[in-house]
């Protein structure tokens, strides 16, 4: 599975942006995603995943109510609308894939594959 993240920029406080994750390989839809993000000096941090189908969701409480996964499997494409930013959701974006668990799993350890990051900068 290649990952291929799009869509990172600069927005202003309040602001919104969407990031997409392109998947090569036809087993993306069984696979669990996630999104992470690495601020500059602090560890990979867990930000949202969903299963499969998309029915079943997981959130960073810094980011639930504001940040919405979801999926496209015709397309092979997840993606993680952000509202309402915030200077410290500044950092680069990875989406992952987890092709062997249903679980939604909030550890960087658990995914097999990653993309490339995208960066996202929020001014104040």
């Amino acid at each position: 599975v290649q990952l291929q993240a799009s869509g990172g920029g600069l927005v202003q406080t309040g602001g919104s942006l969407r990031l997409s994750c392109a998947a090569s390989g036809r087993t993306f839809s069984t696979h669990v995603m996630g999104w992470f993000r690495q601020a500059p000096g602090k560890e990979r941090e867990f930000v949202a995943a969903l299963n499969y189908s998309g029915r079943r969701k997981n959130y960073a409480e810094s980011v639930q109510g504001r940040f919405v996964i979801s999926r496209d499997n015709a397309k092979n494409t997840v993606y993680l609308q952000m509202n309402s930013l915030k200077p410290e959701d500044t950092a680069v974006y990875y989406c992952a894939a987890d092709p062997t668990s249903s679980n939604l799993n909030r550890n960087p350890g658990g995914y097999s594959y990653w993309g490339r990051g995208t960066l996202v900068t929020v001014s104040s």
